[in-house]
């Protein structure tokens, strides 16, 4: 049964091959090529051991979401008590997709009650098949991410402008820990970067709150569904900044759930050859490409 299962999942999405990477030290090298390459049986059997997967994606790049769907169907297989977690998706519309996924709501339906082409806006069908893989086996689909209005108040003033009532989607501002360095140099690279010397301390302080409230609050939704729902895998769709070394959500689920018997996985995706974390080992445990290089 497990082979035909590993059959069918290389013979997918019109024969794309699939370059399985480990990556489990914090060792560089100077190509990714000189990394173990692992067949995608083996890294499955890693994924269906953990809590938590985290899918890290390029939310434009169409062969992500063939990927995603893929592991998806074969974890749940494995074991058919699955939620899928999306960043796709803020919190105040988890309602919606409930609504959804009890077959109350079209997907139409489901695009313009959670407003998703304003705030998320890529294409719907990158991930409609996902939803439609939720909705036909009744898997809880959890919507993950920080609502916009509240992330561009924090970008723009800080957390401390933040009211009582906009606090209610996000975790408490005492949970929102800003004190990793290596996290905090990694944002400062992509600021700089993005900015090209134009922007002050403060306004990398703020850019850099916002980015941490939007990881600990998807780490909150998280945390939160395993913390009721033990039996369950949770299966994170989220971009891939929001994973690499960990620092995004993987640390804070594990901050709030302790680390003694969670096992989280991370995968990133097809990384472009133009990023610096495509060759570093300790930047997720597998890379998964679509083709060879």
């Amino acid at each position: 049964m497990r082979k035909r299962q590993i059959a069918r999942l290389c013979a997918l999405s019109l024969g794309i091959i699939l370059f399985c990477t480990q990556m489990a030290s914090a060792q560089r090298v100077s190509s990714p090529r000189q990394l173990p390459t692992y067949s995608p049986q083996t890294v499955l059997q890693q994924l269906t051991q953990a809590n938590v997967v985290y899918l890290g994606e390029t939310h434009n790049n169409p062969q992500d979401h063939l990927i995603q769907l893929q592991i998806i169907e074969e974890l749940h297989r494995q074991n058919p008590n699955i939620a899928i977690a999306m960043e796709m998706f803020q919190r105040p519309f988890q309602f919606q997709l409930d609504r959804y996924i009890a077959n109350d709501l079209t997907e139409r339906q489901l695009q313009d009650r959670t407003d998703y082409k304003d705030r998320w806006g890529y294409p719907w069908e990158y991930y409609a098949p996902i939803l439609r893989f939720a909705k036909a086996n009744r898997l809880p689909v959890l919507a993950m991410n920080t609502p916009t209005e509240i992330t561009r108040k924090v970008a723009r003033s800080g957390l401390e402008s933040l009211s009582q009532s906009e606090q209610q989607y996000i975790p408490p501002l005492s949970e929102i820990r800003t004190d990793n360095p290596a996290y905090r140099q990694l944002m400062l690279d992509i600021y700089q970067q993005m900015h090209q010397g134009v922007g002050g301390s403060n306004s990398f302080e703020r850019f850099f709150q916002a980015q941490v409230l939007w990881d600990e609050t998807m780490a909150e939704v998280i945390a939160k569904f395993l913390r009721t729902n033990p039996d369950f895998q949770v299966v994170a769709i989220v971009g891939q900044g929001h994973i690499i070394y960990g620092h995004g959500i993987p640390t804070r689920v594990a901050r709030r759930l302790g680390s003694a018997n969670l096992v989280q996985r991370t995968v990133l995706l097809n990384p472009s050859p133009n990023d610096q974390y495509k060759a570093d080992r300790s930047a997720a445990d597998f890379i998964w490409r679509s083709r060879f290089e």
